[in-house]
């Protein structure tokens, strides 16, 4: 079918490389200083830790200011000193949905700078203090800004005890904040941090990751400088988060929250994030259009347009210092850290809501809507308005790059010498939430055709045999011996274990919940306009939850539940590989003074 398209996606080729040459490395010379006031303030976040080595970590940071002479001071009298190099994060931006100080009445890209130091010669295992200093230009002298002193350290070796925090879909949501909080305050301080994707709700909003005047910002909520007021049963409390990534590295994994859609320069952030379409239906329409406008075939061109009319993570990607793999780069990794091999995946598609154009029919099968069962039939003869279905944005199929490196990482000396084999990624292999519905395969367009050639409707099915997480992904785990897998995406928690002794842990209920389907509770689903049937209640993929072994929540029937899913109850779970434990803790926030309670416990014994 030839597509129609108006001249502005001709310019949309030249604004794209613009965009991408954007990305400014601001040298790291040493400032002159004329005169050296120095005082204490908060930057635009506090320092965090990434990439532990044997010998060595990374400090990272942000400011507002471009600056000069950024470093980091360590050691028992803060007597040694690594420079920091500074880039300048290329696709951040607000708009008149931003919740900042500042009120925009239209899209502006912010500027924000991105500092990391390495700090090398690290010879104990012992945390050692550190601080970060950024020198700020201010007319005629440079003020040197401090951060609070923290602590680091390089990779635990093995047979360390750690504990780790896991975690995933924070997304600003109201309890992430005392979530946070409760960790540190029953835990204390952490030696990583697993979060299984969701960071933020739209990645390209710089405010959403340090700054937004709700008070629930990502960094702030990780690093106790969260301000969150949080309203329940009349009485309201204001939660921090929890003192956690300044003194322990993170490691992520890519959400759907973490990859935004089609560039755009008028429409707004949101409307960005939700229109992402498969790369290869990219390729098809920039072909076309280079022959319309005679744009050529250069390969930068070509590929920076299809970056910027598809889906892209660069703001997740600039913002975090990852261990990497060839060819997933940062989006899919595997790393030891003590005891643990952890092994991270790209494992998620667009979350595809239905867009309700006019009031009709159900949520997701009404004739004017666009979601993840079918196009709006208002737009059947307009292909550029298509959503293609709830699609995957990185393969992991068998014979898919992804999976093909998965095979050797799981082959390789330092998987199988690992005493802990955790997989993490983001979309949900068993859970009773909605997010499983319908199956993780690529969808099947079906249409339906008019005498006079014209589309009737377009819909999308998902067969459940081509599953490519069930069908393809988990029997290669179980026969490599993986202990758990860890996962988010529908907000809540809930775990299973397979026939083989396969862990799986869902603890996403950090801020919010989208519901567990049991009983009477069914999924919105086709129920007259698909072949297959798919879940209305339970696990799709035959699994049964487990009951929490220590202090179970009561469902209304006064009955133990096997799940939390609540707006009131807040979860969080700890891996102690001291014992081989993981253990899962709730708090009640109607009840600000109360405690945190272990609900559930189980060893990683396969």
């Amino acid at each position: 079918m030839k597509l129609s398209r108006p001249p502005y996606w001709a310019i949309a080729a030249i604004v794209v490389v613009i965009i991408i040459s954007s990305a400014i490395a601001v040298s790291n010379k040493k400032a002159k200083l004329t005169s050296t006031p120095t005082y204490i303030t908060p930057m635009l976040s506090d320092p965090f830790l990434q990439l532990p080595s044997e010998t060595s970590v990374r400090v990272v940071w942000f400011t507002d200011f471009p600056g000069s002479f950024h470093r980091v001071v360590y050691g028992e009298k803060l007597d040694r000193t690594t420079e920091a190099i500074t880039t300048k994060l290329s696709r951040v931006r607000e708009d008149p949905d931003s919740r900042t100080d500042r009120a925009y009445q239209e899209m502006k890209r912010r500027d924000i700078w991105r500092h990391e130091a390495i700090v090398t010669s690290l010879t104990e295992s012992q945390p050692i203090p550190y601080r970060v200093i950024s020198a700020r230009n201010d007319r005629d002298n440079v003020k040197e800004i401090k951060s609070g002193v923290f602590t680091l350290a390089p990779k635990p070796q093995p047979g360390q005890p750690l504990k780790i925090l896991l975690t995933s879909d924070h997304q600003l949501k109201p309890m992430t904040a005392a979530n946070l909080q409760k960790v540190a305050e029953t835990i204390g301080r952490v030696d990583a941090v697993f979060m299984a994707g969701d960071l933020v709700n739209i990645p390209d909003r710089a405010s959403e990751w340090f700054d937004d005047t709700r008070g629930g910002a990502f960094f702030p909520c990780l690093q106790g400088r969260a301000k969150y007021e949080l309203e329940k049963q009349g009485v309201k409390t204001v939660y921090t988060g929890g003192e956690l990534i300044q003194h322990a590295p993170l490691f992520t994994a890519i959400g759907n929250h973490e990859v935004m859609g089609k560039f755009s320069d008028r429409r707004s952030l949101k409307q960005q994030f939700n229109d992402a379409i498969p790369r290869d239906k990219a390729r098809t329409n920039y072909e076309e259009i280079a022959q319309q406008f005679n744009l050529g075939a250069d390969p930068v061109v070509r590929e920076a347009w299809v970056k910027a009319n598809s889906f892209n993570s660069d703001t997740y990607e600039e913002l975090f210092t990852l261990p990497q793999s060839i060819p997933g780069g940062k989006k899919y990794y595997a790393e030891t850290f003590g005891d643990i091999r952890l092994v991270v995946l790209f494992v998620t598609n667009i979350w595809r809501p239905a867009t309700r154009i006019r009031r009709a029919g159900s949520p997701n099968l009404g004739a004017n809507v666009r979601g993840k069962y079918r196009e709006s039939d208002l737009d059947l003869d307009r292909p550029e308005k298509w959503g293609y279905g709830q699609h995957i944005f990185e393969p992991i199929a068998k014979g898919s790059p992804q999976y093909s490196w998965l095979e050797k990482e799981l082959e390789s000396e330092e998987f199988k010498q690992a005493k802990y084999k955790i997989v993490m990624f983001h979309h949900p292999p068993h859970t009773l939430g909605e997010n499983i519905v319908p199956p993780y395969t690529d969808p099947a367009a079906k249409i339906e055709y008019k005498n006079d050639g014209s589309i009737l409707s377009l819909r999308y099915e998902y067969p459940p045999e081509k599953d490519y997480i069930i069908r393809d992904l988990l029997p290669l785990l179980e026969s490599a011996g993986v202990q758990l897998v860890f996962y988010g995406h529908s907000h809540l928690w809930n775990r299973f274990v397979s026939h083989s002794g396969m862990h799986f842990l869902e603890s996403s209920n950090v801020g919010n919940t989208y519901g567990a389907f049991t009983g009477e509770k069914q999924r919105d689903i086709p129920k007259n306009n698909s072949q297959f049937n798919y879940a209305l209640t339970g696990d799709p993929n035959g699994l049964e939850p487990v009951l929490p072994n220590i202090a179970p929540l009561l469902d209304k029937n006064n009955r133990p539940s096997p799940y939390i899913a609540s707006n009131d109850i807040t979860v969080f779970s700890i891996l102690d590989t001291g014992d081989s434990s993981v253990s899962s803790y709730r708090f009640d926030t109607r009840s600000p003074n109360s405690q945190v309670v272990k609900f559930d416990r189980f060893i990683l014994d396969r």
